[in-house]
């Protein structure tokens, strides 16, 4: 048995019997203004963040959102996306279709303004994506893309880019995990499957997207998230997972590579009015300016004493400049 159908199997299981502890995250459930969630979505809320930021949902978006679980977060899109179709949501098992289908039915009882036909349910692959090209605004994936092997992982994001709009963004959750994990850990299915032993380093996970062509990366938040330990575990060492939130923007690729955003600012303390540093970024003085990486590598450089870099922060919230 390969390890996606390993995974095909444990998410038919979660599909048939909703289980809460398949994945958990230190994020709370939004219920905004007027959105009702239905507990059985909750229960099957198998993400280790959040996608669904009001920021990027702006104008009717086309939204896609792959591995659809129970529905919560198809169902928080449609919030702000409420038109035919408006929403489509994707995964490889029929069960899991079928679960959110009727979970749909209940979030409309809840909900007068939600529809079920907001959301367009499809069978498919992550990647081999049913989806034309540049046809949609915001593509979405919760713990999903750590569970694949490096292969398909390329297959996967080079899926997704390819259908996003020039500009689109894909938003994703995933464990992340910046110690080494032995072969043991690696090559188990079932802990692949649950969303552990697939976990990437967060640079080897920012390259994957940089190297399919997203011009800017945003690491939007940074949590903690499991623990795999000796007693339970082949490991002879406490192994820290982490999740992560990220958006990877279609934007053309710099010829001085990709913009990343991790939390850094420039903050110009000297006796000018600003600093201008003749490349696109002026600094007031005393007042912060998100920057990425690459600029708060290239102003460091200048040299200036009146200028304080801070360091990452694991959280970008946009209003930045690369």
């Amino acid at each position: 048995m390969s390890y996606l159908e390993t995974t095909h199997d444990v998410y038919k299981e979660a599909a048939l019997t909703p289980d809460v502890g398949l994945c958990c995250t230190t994020n709370p459930i939004w219920e905004l203004p007027g959105l009702k969630i239905p507990t059985i979505m909750q229960q099957m809320n198998y993400g280790c963040g959040s996608t669904v930021h009001a920021r990027d949902l702006v104008n009717d978006p086309k939204v896609l959102y792959v591995g659809v679980g129970g529905g919560m977060e198809l169902l928080q899109f449609s919030y702000f996306s409420r038109q035919k179709g408006g929403v489509i949501g994707l995964d490889v098992v029929d069960e899991m279709l079928e679960a959110s289908e009727k979970n749909f039915k209940e979030a409309e009882e809840l909900n007068l303004w939600f529809k079920s036909e907001f959301v367009d349910l499809r069978k498919g692959d992550a990647m081999n994506l049913p989806v034309e090209d540049n046809s949609i605004d915001v593509a979405a994936q919760n713990c999903l893309f750590n569970i694949f092997k490096a292969e398909d992982l390329k297959k996967a994001i080079k899926e997704m880019y390819r259908v996003l709009k020039p500009h689109g963004r894909l938003v994703m959750s995933d464990p992340t995990c910046e110690q080494e994990m032995n072969e043991t850990l690696r090559n188990d299915d079932r802990l692949r499957a649950l969303c552990l032993s697939g976990s990437l380093p967060i640079k080897d996970y920012v390259k994957m997207l940089t190297d399919a062509g997203f011009g800017t990366i945003e690491i939007r938040a940074r949590k903690p998230y499991r623990i795999l330990d000796p007693k339970n575990y082949d490991t002879d060492e406490i192994i820290y997972i982490e999740s992560i939130e990220v958006a990877a923007i279609k934007d053309p690729m710099p010829e001085d590579g990709p913009c990343i955003f991790t939390g850094k600012a420039a903050i110009y303390f000297g006796d000018e009015d600003f600093f201008d540093d003749n490349n696109g970024h002026t600094l007031l003085k005393n007042q912060p300016l998100a920057i990425c990486d690459k600029t708060a590598g290239a102003i460091a450089a200048l040299g200036k004493e009146d200028i304080f870099i801070s360091k990452s922060t694991d959280h970008y919230d946009g209003g930045g400049c690369c």
